[in-house]
């Protein structure tokens, strides 16, 4: 196992240890105590509940997981929280997503991040996110040099592959995660899907 998996293992497992030992069986306050106090079971179709920052509980190894795990990858889970896309990222899977660093954001023109984060913009947040996403589990040792892949908003990136490196459009996969609901292309751009 590569030091930087392990590096963000140990980092998710703590921070998700940290937010697993809270206690959620606690009655409320204002709750009368005693029998009548019980709650009626939620429906089925009930979303499930979130951690506080908007995040549900999760397996630790999740894609989303392994992303809020990580000290590289906090503009990434605010995009996906801005953009209401966290339960898309999360579900079982199984998927593939390129993940930009916060280096990666800081490339793009300045505003473009703070921009894209106001509730107005969370369609144009939401198609970029998608663009990060496909199903399947695709790993880096299967690419081929010109391959293109369909993105969850319905464009395609295109894969360079050369001397061992994979590139997806411009941006160096410079890392890979495997997770319990697919797999992290850790990448050092953000990919811009094409103009309409």
């Amino acid at each position: 196992m590569r030091t930087v998996d392990r590096v963000l293992t140990i980092a998710l497992v703590g921070a998700l240890t940290a937010v697993g030992c809270t206690d959620k069986t606690a009655p409320s306050a204002s709750a009368p105590a005693g029998p009548a106090s019980k709650a009626a079971p939620a429906p089925a179709s009930a979303a499930p509940a979130k951690e506080p920052g908007g995040i549900p509980p999760l397996d630790p190894d999740n894609i989303v997981s392994i992303a809020v795990g990580s000290k590289d990858h906090t503009t990434l889970v605010a995009a996906l929280k801005a953009a209401d896309y966290v339960t898309s990222i999360a579900n079982p899977g199984p998927l593939t997503v390129f993940a930009p660093t916060n280096d990666a954001f800081a490339k793009l023109p300045k505003g473009t991040v703070e921009g894209l984060l106001v509730p107005e913009k969370q369609a144009d947040l939401k198609d970029i996110l998608k663009y990060h996403a496909t199903t399947s589990t695709l790993e880096t040792k299967f690419f081929k040099d010109g391959q293109e892949i369909g993105m969850a908003n319905g464009k395609k990136v295109k894969l360079t592959v050369a001397d061992g490196k994979v590139k997806v459009n411009d941006a160096n996969i410079v890392a890979s995660i495997r997770a319990s609901n697919g797999i992290v292309h850790v990448i050092d751009g953000v990919l811009l899907p094409p103009a309409q």
